[in-house]
C-alpha cells in the first residue's frame, strides 16, 4: 500500500502480508500501531471496544479502512476466542486496558477484570490457536514497587504497583509469565511483556493526562493547570514503544531466545517532570500558552507515584532498539500533529510523514 523510505524499512518488511491481531486497537497507541502496520502491509486484525465518543483517533485517522476491526470486550472470552478460530494470528500484540491511574480508583473492579482476566483470556486463546508464532503483552512502567529511587527499576526488581491501575498491570505480568512456563514454552510459542513508560504524541484526547490536558487548556486560551509539576516520569513519543513491540515480536519469533520481559522508555534526558514537559509543550505551541502549578488543592488527589525512572539496558543489549527523538523533538511532533488537526488538515497524512521521518532517523 506505501512504500517507506529510510533504514528501518527492513524491520516493517517483515510483517507484510502476515496477519496481526491487535486488542485495544481503537485506543491511542492501537491507533497509532494500526496505521503503522495498515502502511507495513500487513493483514491486521483489531479487537477492541468501540472508540470514546466525540474526538478520538481512530476516527479521525480512519486507521480501520484498511483492517479487520472487530467490537468486543476482552473481558468476554468466547466473543474473543471467535475472533481467533476465524483469523488465526500469527502474531499477538495484547494492549487492550484500562489505563488510567484515576479512572482504577473510582471502578477497580472494572479495572482488574479488564487488565488481569482480560489477559488471561487473550492468553488462553493464544494456547488453542494453531499457527500462532510471537506474543507480546504490553503493560506499564508502574508495574514496579514503586520505592521512589533515583536510579532506573530493572526488569528484576519486584512487581508491586500501588494503585488499582498498577497492580492490575504487575498481575497481568504475573498472568503472562504462568501461561509462559505451564503452556507456551511447551507449544513453543515466545511470548514477551514490555513496560513502556509514560507516552505522548498526536491524537491523544484522554481525560487526566498531561499533553491532552495542555492542549484543551492551550486551545480555550486558559493557563495549564499542572497537578504534580514536580513528579519525574520518563516520557517518550508514542512511536518510540510502537517501533519496540514490533523488533520484539519480530526477533523473539526468529529466535525463542529473545523472548523476555522488557522495559522501554527514554534516556536519562527524557526523564523529566511535568512541569518541565508543560513548559516545552508552550515553547512550541506558543500563542501565549502558560502553564501553573496545580498542586495546591490536591491534598485530596489519589496517590500517585513522584518519581519513576526505567533501566532499559536489557531491550537495548538483546534487542538492539534505542530511542529515536529526544523529548523536545517528541514534544514539536505532538505539537505539530494538534496544529494539523486544529486547522481542519489531514491528521492520516501527518501521521503517515511522522512514521516515515521517525523510522528513517538512525538512534544515536
Amino acid at each position: 500500500m506505501h512504500i517507506l523510505g529510510g533504514s528501518k524499512t527492513i524491520m516493517l518488511d517483515f510483517f507484510k502480508g502476515k496477519t496481526i491481531l491487535i486488542t485495544g486497537h481503537t485506543g491511542f497507541k492501537g491507533s497509532w500501531l494500526s496505521v503503522m502496520l495498515e502502511m507495513a502491509g500487513a493483514n491486521v486484525v483489531g479487537y477492541a471496544l468501540q472508540p470514546p465518543q466525540g474526538e478520538n483517533l481512530f476516527g479521525l485517522s480512519h486507521a480501520g479502512k484498511d483492517m479487520v476491526s472487530v467490537e468486543g470486550d476482552v473481558r468476554d472470552y468466547h466473543g474473543l476466542k471467535a475472533v481467533f478460530g476465524k483469523y488465526c494470528p500469527e502474531l499477538v500484540i495484547h494492549m487492550a486496558a484500562q489505563p488510567i491511574v484515576r479512572e482504577s480508583y473510582e471502578n477497580p473492579l472494572y479495572t482488574y477484570e479488564t487488565n488481569v482476566m482480560g489477559t488471561v483470556n487473550v492468553l488462553e486463546c493464544v494456547r488453542g490457536t494453531p499457527g500462532a508464532a510471537s506474543v507480546l503483552n504490553v503493560t506499564t512502567d508502574k508495574v514496579y514497587e514503586n520505592r521512589e529511587w533515583v536510579w532506573g527499576y530493572r526488569e528484576t526488581d519486584p512487581l508491586d504497583g500501588y494503585d488499582p491501575y498498577s497492580n492490575s498491570k504487575s498481575c497481568s505480568e504475573l498472568a503472562t509469565h504462568s501461561y509462559k512456563k505451564s503452556f507456551l514454552d511447551e507449544k513453543q510459542v515466545p511470548v514477551s511483556t514490555a513496560r513502556a513508560g509514560n507516552v505522548i504524541g498526536g491524537g491523544d484526547f484522554a481525560k487526566d493526562r498531561i499533553i491532552p490536558d495542555c492542549v484543551r487548556a492551550a486551545v480555550s486560551r486558559k493557563p495549564i493547570l499542572v497537578r504534580n509539576p514536580a513528579s519525574i516520569r520518563p516520557f517518550q513519543h508514542v512511536l518510540e514503544p510502537l517501533k519496540a513491540y514490533l523488533m520484539i515480536l519480530e526477533q523473539q519469533m526468529q529466535d525463542p531466545g529473545k523472548q523476555g520481559y522488557y522495559n522501554v522508555g527514554p534516556g536519562e534526558e527524557g526523564c523529566v517532570s511535568a512541569g518541565r514537559l508543560a513548559e516545552l509543550f508552550c515553547q512550541y505551541w506558543q500563542d501565549g500558552a502558560s502553564w501553573e502549578d496545580g498542586s495546591g488543592g490536591s491534598s485530596g488527589e489519589p496517590h500517585e507515584a513522584s518519581f519513576l525512572k526505567l533501566d532499559c539496558s536489557s531491550i537495548k543489549g538483546r534487542i538492539g532498539w534505542q530511542p529515536s527523538w529526544e523529548i523536545g523533538q517528541a514534544v514539536k511532533k505532538t505539537v505539530d500533529w494538534f496544529r494539523v488537526y486544529q486547522g481542519h488538515g489531514d491528521v492520516r497524512a501527518c501521521m503517515e510523514r511522522q512514521i516515515r521521518e521517525f523510522l528513517a532517523e538512525e538512534p544515536e
